[in-house]
């Protein structure tokens, strides 16, 4: 989930190194908590304002899919982060950059050809977000001693899925109240920007006193000097690897199903049931979904990382990918039944979502897997970038796809695509240990 910047090693950082050190509780957990918010509003938020605002799932599908690009080409302007000014710089300076996307997308929503500029913020705020991300975690390694690295992966794993909760969670189910008591979408979703706006540069504003100034955090002009040769170094090293055909396909394919699935289920419970849908209202969205189901997403996912450390990855790939696309065919009954009981709608939601988490454990550990080697960093960011185009490209047509056949039907070709993942599997070659913890000597 969290992208990691193409540098080529992770450099060791002494105490004595960071001037200005402040503990690092006082700043990761606003860090990836500040990382996670402007991904969840660009990647779901928005799907959720423009369906509010009486997009088609065609558009909703194809225009918000596109912003899936930054992220998968990231790893190509990531060395300029390395090269240019400090890490901590970027941070900040995209912090305030993203506030002021916010602002824009506020601005835009009252005025009549609201999609059209409201798609260009999201832009300048999907590539201000990648960019954050790779200067994020490049600081986290330079401002952080090893040990405490490892001791804080938890931390920022956390406030990145609180932030998950709050955009899916907290602010659906804000937009939604202020639409009630406002009477007008378009306004409601205006002041949710605002006050997102207003959050970020109070945020930027405190990372600019409290992140500390890593001596190893500075401008290096001679690596420039073969920057390009050694970046194409990088990048064919990647595609030498063992099997890597069968590694693409594996990253490309994995979530087919689910790339597709996640575009259309924030529509399809709030469209009218007369359409296919639940007809939810948005606060109930952002609760059964964006809260309940976020929380069962995490709750897989820890379940997850235990079982592989016990078992071991090519062990637990078959149950784990079995556990990320059974669980689609509860939208299969949803869409049959419209249960009109909330209580049966979060459940079912919950368990896809757990599932999911559990089950997408085994993908991020085999891109661990894929990295290993010289140029670590690097490679795992070209990993991230397979799997978000591997997002980005089904996620285009299911929109289109949903509007020809309807939801139920829908659903059922989502369970299908989910097929090529099992012929990828099954090309996989695993060493039997990888991913388990060992065992203490006797």
């Amino acid at each position: 989930m969290n992208p990691i910047p193409p540098s080529g090693s992770t450099p060791a950082v002494s105490v004595a190194s960071v001037r200005g050190a402040a503990s690092p509780w006082w700043w990761i957990p606003t860090l990836y908590f500040g990382q996670g918010i402007p991904y969840v509003v660009v990647m779901t938020l928005s799907v959720v304002m423009y369906k509010n605002l009486n997009l088609s799932n065609t558009e909703i599908a194809l225009y918000t899919s596109w912003l899936y690009l930054p992220w998968v080409i990231k790893p190509l302007w990531a060395p300029l982060v390395d090269l240019l000014g400090t890490k901590r710089g970027w941070i900040v300076a995209m912090q305030f950059l993203v506030g002021a996307a916010f602002a824009l997308v506020a601005l835009t929503l009252p005025a009549a050809d609201f999609f059209r500029w409201s798609l260009a913020v999201f832009w300048l705020m999907a590539f201000s977000s990648a960019t954050h991300d790779i200067a994020a975690d490049g600081f986290y390694l330079l401002a952080m001693q090893r040990h405490q690295q490892a001791a804080f992966v938890g931390v920022r794993s956390t406030f990145y899925r609180l932030a998950m909760i709050a955009g899916q969670g907290g602010l659906v189910f804000l937009a939604g109240r202020l639409q009630t008591v406002l009477g007008d979408v378009a306004r409601a979703w205006s002041w949710v920007f605002i006050g997102l706006a207003g959050g970020f540069v109070v945020l930027a504003s405190l990372h600019a006193f409290v992140l500390p100034r890593p001596e190893a955090d500075r401008r290096a002009p001679a690596a420039a000097r073969h920057l390009v040769r050694d970046f194409l170094a990088v990048f064919a090293a990647f595609f030498r690897k063992p099997e890597i055909g069968v590694t693409l396909a594996f990253l490309l394919l994995y979530r087919l199903g689910e790339a597709q699935l996640l575009k259309l289920v924030t529509p399809f419970l709030l469209d009218a049931r007369d359409r296919g849908g639940l007809g939810l209202s948005t606060e109930a969205v952002g609760i059964v979904y964006g809260t309940i189901g976020v929380i069962a997403l995490t709750c897989g996912g820890l379940l997850g990382g235990w079982m592989i450390s016990r078992h071991g990855l090519r062990r637990m790939l078959w149950p784990m990918l079995l556990a990320t696309h059974v669980p689609n065919l509860v939208f299969v009954a949803l869409a049959t039944l419209q249960p009109g009981n909330l209580a049966i709608v979060a459940a079912a939601l919950a368990t896809e979502q757990f599932g999911y988490g559990f089950g997408f454990t085994a993908y991020m550990v085999y891109m661990m897997r894929v990295a290993e080697g010289q140029h670590q960093t690097a490679h795992y960011a070209l990993c991230t970038g397979f799997m978000a185009l591997g997002m980005m490209l089904p996620g285009m047509a299911a929109g289109w796809i949903e509007d020809q056949i309807g939801y139920r039907a829908f659903f059922i070709w989502v369970c299908l695509a989910t097929l090529p993942s099992f012929v990828a599997a099954a090309r996989l070659k695993i060493d039997p240990g990888y991913g388990r913890k060992s065992e203490p000597a006797a």
